[in-house]
């Protein structure tokens, strides 16, 4: 039974479209004008933007007195609350567990945010368990993170799979550890000289289907 070592963000689960809804009532909310959302998208940077920078970026353009501490509640909760699970997502994993693969999720993050996306959207029914960089300690590409995704679920790493939309975090992490490994490309180009994912998909369900044809 070999491990499917899975990202959470735009892999398992959409975040650019919760975002963006958030993103959108937010900026409705406080009278900015829609297209001011293209301003918020480039900023968050598709969630590689620290929270607080983001908070404090969105509070200096429209002079906000809202604490930055409130505003990073904000955007953790309004993005979690608009978080859903894609019905053919559970599918995939459906299959890839009658199929004898283990999907654990291994992503970064705080506890807080990436374990409130798993519980309330029911994705945790559908996986064996889930390593968060926060509580790890360690974050992808270590591949010490990996190692711990395969302790909790008591299972060896050998064989496994890592399925993510990262360049740096997923494909970088499964080659750090020897993993091979499938891209979930978004639309975009590979351009990383120094590794390369085995596999590329346009989503996750091509993902597990090509594993399991491995």
């Amino acid at each position: 039974m070999p491990l499917l070592l899975l990202d959470l963000d735009n892999t398992l689960l959409d975040r650019a479209g919760p975002f963006r809804r958030w993103g959108e009532r937010f900026l409705d909310g406080i009278g900015a004008p829609p297209s001011d959302i293209d301003w918020l998208l480039s900023i968050d940077a598709d969630g590689l933007t620290d929270r607080w920078d983001l908070a404090d970026a969105i509070r200096d353009r429209y002079e906000l007195r809202i604490p930055s501490i409130d505003l990073v509640e904000e955007l953790h909760d309004g993005v979690v609350a608009q978080t859903r699970l894609d019905p053919l997502t559970a599918c995939a994993l459906r299959i890839a567990d009658d199929a004898g693969w283990v999907p654990v999720v291994v992503c970064n993050g705080t506890v807080r945010v990436e374990d409130a996306k798993i519980r309330r959207t029911g994705l945790d029914r559908y996986v064996a368990d889930w390593v968060i960089s926060e509580e790890a300690g360690v974050s992808k590409p270590n591949p010490r993170i990996f190692a711990l995704a395969a302790q909790r679920v008591r299972m060896p790493l050998r064989g496994a799979w890592v399925v993510g939309d990262s360049p740096e975090a997923d494909i970088g992490g499964a080659a750090a550890v020897g993993l091979p490994s499938v891209w979930l490309h978004r639309g975009r180009t590979w351009s990383d000289v120094r590794f390369a994912p085995s596999r590329t998909a346009d989503g996750l369900i091509a993902a597990v289907a090509t594993v399991l044809a491995s």
